[in-house]
């Protein structure tokens, strides 16, 4: 274990040379806003101008996500990522974790930190289930939509959507062996592996996996930190998963259309996969999955009379980190929309 933990030092000191500028504010609290159900929400917020884009990241995923595409909006308009309740800098709060709550939480944060809407709203994975959530909650505090690799299970055919659905779901007890562990002091504690694999503790399976050669040592120390010792993290993910079906359904029974409000559509090549150099074999049943994926998430197009879908095929779904220029161009666009619509 000491070797383990030795070599993950050294991993993270060299990525430093490679981390986004600045993304030690990521390390330390933001600023703390309250919602109406008791959660505290830790929100970094950069930039000056309006309308001032939010973040939400993906599942086991918080505000760092977007440390390189961030500091960048922010030359030209305010941008804000936060951590959801119980991740990251925030306060625990009330269980289930569903995307409503979710949605409902960052509405109230957002006002109780002075930051008015309405607000372009840039969802990665799971997150996109939040803001379109958010969309449906509060369509006039919405200026713009862009999703980026959204998980799309709500438009997904049933049987992919069952079959998605049974995966999260039977990650939920790996995630409650290691919450336990965690909770009882065991900091370090590791799952059997897969054949073939290296031993990783509980806490590096965060983001793409933890440390990252993205971000500085500091962040990733801090992030690894937090891992290993907030057992409301642990909590919070596991009812996400364990919500996320319902979510699905919510979204079915409530979608409405957005008229003419810009909706961008990020679409990877490579859905799911974290790195690049780590590709699955590639099959007929990957390029179906693959294909499947995007044709589920072109199904947002009607959302909106100013709808598009853009295909990245060189990007794993992390696009934020693979090819951060297209995120950022896409959301300057419908930046620049909005402004001229308000």
């Amino acid at each position: 274990m000491i070797r383990s933990l030795i070599a993950l030092s050294l991993l993270a000191i060299s990525s430093a040379a490679a981390a986004a500028p600045g993304d030690d504010i990521y390390a330390r609290p933001g600023l703390l806003a309250s919602a109406r159900d008791g959660a505290r929400l830790n929100l970094v917020c950069l930039g000056q101008g309006s309308p001032a884009v939010v973040f939400d990241s993906g599942f086991t995923d918080w505000a760092p996500a977007w440390a390189v595409v961030q500091p960048r909006i922010a030359q030209f308009t305010r941008a804000c990522s936060y951590d959801r309740a119980g991740s990251g800098f925030s306060g625990p709060a009330p269980l289930p974790r569903t995307s409503e709550r979710i949605a409902t939480e960052l509405h109230d944060a957002l006002r109780s930190a002075g930051i008015a809407g309405p607000y372009i709203l840039v969802g990665h994975a799971f997150g996109s289930l939040n803001i379109r959530t958010f969309a449906d909650l509060f369509p006039s505090d919405v200026a713009g939509l862009v999703l980026v690799d959204g998980d799309a299970g709500d438009v997904d055919t049933p049987a992919n959507r069952e079959n998605d659905d049974k995966g999260l779901l039977g990650y939920v007890p790996r995630l409650k062996t290691c919450r336990d562990a965690i909770a009882s002091g065991n900091a370090t504690f590791s799952l059997p592996a897969p054949p073939g694999r290296p031993p990783r503790m509980c806490a590096q399976q965060f983001f793409r996996g933890l440390p990252d050669a993205e971000w500085s040592a500091e962040l990733n120390a801090k992030l690894l930190d937090i891992a290993q010792h907030k057992v409301a993290l642990w909590d919070a993910v596991m009812s996400e998963a364990g919500q996320e079906p319902a979510d699905e359904i919510w979204l079915q029974k409530h979608r409405r259309s957005l008229g003419r409000t810009p909706i961008r559509i990020l679409t990877s090549g490579n859905h799911g996969i974290g790195h690049l150099e780590k590709p699955p074999p590639m099959s007929l049943d990957q390029l179906k999955y693959e294909y499947d994926r995007a044709l589920a998430q072109s199904r947002w197009l009607s959302l909106s009379s100013d709808a598009k879908q853009i295909f990245v095929s060189k990007s794993g779904e992390y696009i934020q980190f693979d090819q951060p220029d297209v995120v950022v161009d896409t959301v300057r666009e419908v930046w620049d929309k909005a402004r001229t619509k308000h």
